[in-house]
C-alpha cells in the first residue's frame, strides 16, 4: 500500500482545464494508420472545467462525479490517472496512493473546445504534483499522446503552432483578445467528421516564415478544413457562422460544433454576444497566453 506523502497537500481544489480554440485548422494528409496530418494554431481561453483531487490511501482511483454519458473506466480523466500511476511504477518504481476526482463540467461535449483532452491534461499535471512523481513536461506530453491528439498541447502549457497529429508543437504568442463563442444546439462526434469521404486532405503545408505578420493576421489566416463537412452534416453550425459573420471573421473550432470570432475589447465582445444571445447560446471568453497550471509544469510538479 502506498502511504500518503506527508510533505504534500492531501488535495488540490479548483484546478482549471481550459478550453482551446483552433484559430485555423488545415488537413494536409493522412498517415497509413488512418491518423490525419494537421496544421493548426491552438489558442487557450479562460473558459474552463474545474477538477478537484483528494488523495486516498488505498490505491483506488475513483471519479466521484457522476457522468451518465461516459463510463468511469472509459473517462479520459480516469485513464490519465491510471497511465500516470503505471509510468510512476514502471519508470521510477514509485507506488502512488489513490485519488478521488470530482469535476465541474462547463465545456460542452462535442463542441470542438477540447474539453476531454484538457481534463486529462489537468489530471496529469495535478497528480504529478500530488503524487510527487516528478515527471517533466516532455515526459507528460509523451504520456498525453497515448490519450488523445489534443492532450499534448494542453500539457505544453502555452499557445502553439501544431503539426503532425497535433503532437509537434512550437510555442507562439497569439494576438489574444476577447472571443465570442456560439454553441449551436448540436454535439459533433469528431470521428464522424474525419471519416467523411467529403473531407479534403490535401491542403498545402505552410511555413510560418513565408507569411510576414503571420501572428498578427491569425484572425484571417487560413481556414478550418473540417468546417465544410460539419456544416453539411449539421446545418445549425453554418447558421451560427453566418450570424457571427455579421460582426467579424467567424469560423468553427476543431471538428465543431462551436464557432467563434475575436474582438479587440471585452466591451465589443459583450455587445455582440448580447445581441446574439436572443437566439444562440453565447459566451464571451478571454484568450490566455499560458495554461493556468503552467507553474506546475515549470517546476516538474515539485
Amino acid at each position: 500500500m502506498a502511504l500518503l506523502d506527508k510533505t504534500r497537500p492531501a488535495s488540490l481544489r479548483n484546478c482549471p482545464a481550459p478550453a482551446k480554440l483552433n484559430l485555423f485548422l488545415h488537413v494536409i494528409g493522412r498517415r497509413p494508420d488512418g491518423y490525419h496530418l494537421l496544421e493548426t494554431v491552438f489558442q487557450l481561453t479562460d473558459f474552463c472545467d474545474y477538477l478537484h483531487f483528494t488523495c486516498r490511501d488505498d490505491g483506488q482511483i475513483r471519479r466521484i462525479t457522476r457522468n451518465g454519458q461516459i463510463n468511469e473506466e472509459d473517462d479520459l480523466i480516469i485513464r490519465a490517472a491510471n497511465l500516470l500511476r503505471e509510468n510512476a511504477l514502471g519508470q521510477k518504481g514509485k507506488h502512488v496512493p489513490g485519488i478521488d476526482i470530482e469535476i465541474e463540467k462547463n465545456l460542452p461535449v462535442g463542441g470542438g473546445l477540447g474539453g476531454g483532452s484538457s481534463d486529462a491534461a489537468t489530471t496529469l499535471m495535478a497528480l504529478n504534483y500530488l503524487w510527487n512523481c516528478r515527471f517533466d513536461t516532455q515526459e507528460l506530453i509523451e504520456m498525453g499522446i497515448r490519450l488523445g491528439a489534443d492532450v499534448p498541447f494542453f500539457l505544453l502549457g502555452e499557445n502553439a503552432f501544431a503539426e503532425g497529429i497535433g503532437e509537434k508543437l512550437t510555442p507562439i504568442k497569439t494576438p489574444g483578445g476577447w472571443f465570442v463563442v456560439i454553441k449551436p444546439p448540436v454535439s459533433v462526434p469528431t470521428a464522424l467528421i474525419f471519416r467523411s469521404n467529403e473531407l479534403t486532405r490535401n491542403t498545402e503545408p505552410i511555413k510560418m516564415t513565408d507569411f510576414p505578420g503571420f501572428y498578427e493576421r491569425l484572425d484571417h489566416f487560413g481556414r478550418n478544413d473540417l468546417q465544410g463537412v460539419a456544416t453539411r452534416l449539421f446545418p445549425e453550425i453554418g447558421s451560427a457562422i453566418n450570424e457571427l459573420e455579421k460582426f467579424g471573421n467567424a469560423r468553427m473550432t476543431g471538428s465543431g460544433a462551436c464557432v467563434f470570432s475575436r474582438f479587440s475589447s471585452k466591451t465589443q465582445a459583450e455587445e455582440v454576444a448580447a445581441r446574439l444571445s436572443v437566439k444562440w447560446e453565447t459566451r464571451v471568453v478571454q484568450g490566455l497566453q499560458n495554461h493556468p497550471l503552467k507553474y506546475l509544469l515549470d517546476n516538474k510538479g515539485e
